[in-house]
């Protein structure tokens, strides 16, 4: 990784375009900026570089995929030092797509994707309860997602 690397109004930019189409090409990023695609060229590799901007990626709709059910669940250990376990075996589930160490109530909040509430029950009997190091679950029910943004740098 290079040495910290300073953003600017011009780098800003760059990475909100990004945000909202990662395949935008250079020279269209370049005309909405004012600036020439070199420039875009080389910010860009800076940013990838300094690790600011990390690979590129793609929005899915899984609900139309048949996952319609998002489910945030708050997992208590029977004991802390055991985490590593329990994440090395949350990782290897497919439904669950994110995974969060906190403090508070919980020492995880994972984020699942399921089809329904059926297949959320099954996965929540024949796997997290299948896991010793986890003593208690709480679930909660997503009804939709009321904000989906990037944050304003």
């Amino acid at each position: 990784m290079a040495e910290k690397y300073e953003i600017d109004s011009t780098d800003k930019k760059i990475i909100k375009l990004l945000e909202k189409d990662a395949r935008m090409p250079f020279l269209e990023m370049a005309r909405k900026i004012g600036v020439s695609g070199g420039t875009i060229h080389q910010r860009v590799e800076k940013l990838k570089e300094a690790g600011i901007i990390i690979g590129s990626s793609i929005k899915v709709d899984y609900a139309k995929l048949g996952h319609g059910v998002v489910v945030l669940l708050g997992l208590h250990l029977v004991n802390a030092r055991d985490i590593h376990k329990v994440i090395d075996k949350l990782e290897k589930m497919d439904e669950i797509v994110e995974a969060y160490y906190t403090t508070g109530d919980y020492a995880l909040i994972v984020k699942i994707m399921v089809k329904d509430i059926n297949h959320f029950h099954e996965f929540l009997i024949g796997k997290i309860q299948m896991i010793k190091e986890i003593q208690s679950t709480e679930s909660f029910i997503s009804l939709k997602q009321v904000i989906d943004k990037s944050l304003n740098v």
